[in-house]
């Protein structure tokens, strides 16, 4: 033990021991980063890559603050989905993320209304920070599906561009609105119960719908997790794949069905709490750099 001790404090180890993986593949040192790297903002490097780089398969770091080798591209079009939005590049991800959509449209193709499904943003082909939008999306296990049920799978490029989803909430995500569906919470449902599934955001009101509709099984509820927007589209986060090691997990859902949770939120929106005078200003977010993500993440940009 006494030796073990000894080998982890010269390898400046015991933070090491206690943050595993997470720890282990973080960029250590400024000289580990390529001179044409240091300086510039991690997302211009990582929006600048058109492919996936050609390693293995893995998600490396976290959802906010990785990346994705051997990233592969979701197909434009499939029996039960249509990739939207073609112009972003982001539709790529991790392997088992494309066989999840794969699996889940063709249950989505069985509900009443539904053709299947359009699937919004998924990662960019190295990962990594985005040049817009999402602070996740980063490690290929995350995606955005549409809300809006498909009629047709022929759609063009340009009409992927300009078509949009539609807003399911009412009184600011409070409640659902009208165009809120049994096929809603059916594929949502669905894909809860995805033993590959983490988590899933979508706004309080649904939460809160899906809550008291549901008459059978409510282990599921768990997953489905309350936050704001996604009223647009609904948010799935994968579990990193057995193996990987060096991908972050969340921490898991609090036990239960997290019904009351949703409740909580609810009320807080028909009944915001005043603000506090004194709480800080939000600083400015602050640009991920190279040194920010795992080391693993400049051999992903370096590979042709």
């Amino acid at each position: 033990m006494v030796r073990r001790l000894l080998i982890l404090i010269a390898l400046g180890g015991l933070a090491a021991c206690q943050t595993q993986t997470a720890e282990r593949a973080t960029v250590s040192t400024q000289a580990e980063i390529p001179v044409a790297m240091r300086g510039v903002e991690a997302r211009q490097l990582f929006g600048a890559h058109a492919h996936g780089s050609r390693q293995d398969p893995a998600p490396h770091g976290s959802y906010s603050k990785g990346c994705l080798a051997g990233g592969v591209e979701l197909a434009e079009t499939g029996p039960t989905w249509q990739a939207m939005r073609l112009s972003r590049n982001r539709n790529w991800a991790y392997p088992e993320t494309v066989s999840f959509i794969r699996d889940l449209s063709a249950k989505a193709a069985a509900q009443p209304g539904w053709a299947g499904l359009y699937v919004g943003d998924m990662s960019q082909p190295r990962g990594g920070p985005m040049l817009t939008g999402h602070r996740s999306h980063q490690s290929g296990l995350d995606v955005d599906i549409w809300m809006l049920p498909p009629k047709r799978l022929d759609l063009s490029a340009v009409e992927r561009e300009n078509l949009s989803s539609i807003s399911t909430r009412r009184a600011k995500g409070a409640y659902v609105n009208d165009n809120w569906t049994r096929g809603h919470h059916e594929i949502l449902k669905a894909a809860a119960q995805d033993p590959r599934v983490a988590r899933i955001f979508v706004f309080p009101g649904a939460k809160v719908r899906m809550c008291n509709d549901e008459t059978g099984d409510r282990s599921w509820l768990r997953k489905i997790r309350p936050w704001w927007g996604h009223h647009y589209h609904f948010h799935v986060r994968l579990n990193c794949p057995k193996g990987a090691r060096g991908c972050i997990d969340q921490d898991a859902p609090p036990p239960g069905d997290g019904c009351k949770d949703a409740e909580k939120w609810v009320q807080d929106i028909l009944n915001p709490p005043p603000p506090d005078p004194d709480a800080p200003k939000p600083k400015p977010r602050r640009q991920l750099q190279m040194a920010d993500l795992p080391r693993q993440c400049v051999s992903v940009l370096q590979s042709q």
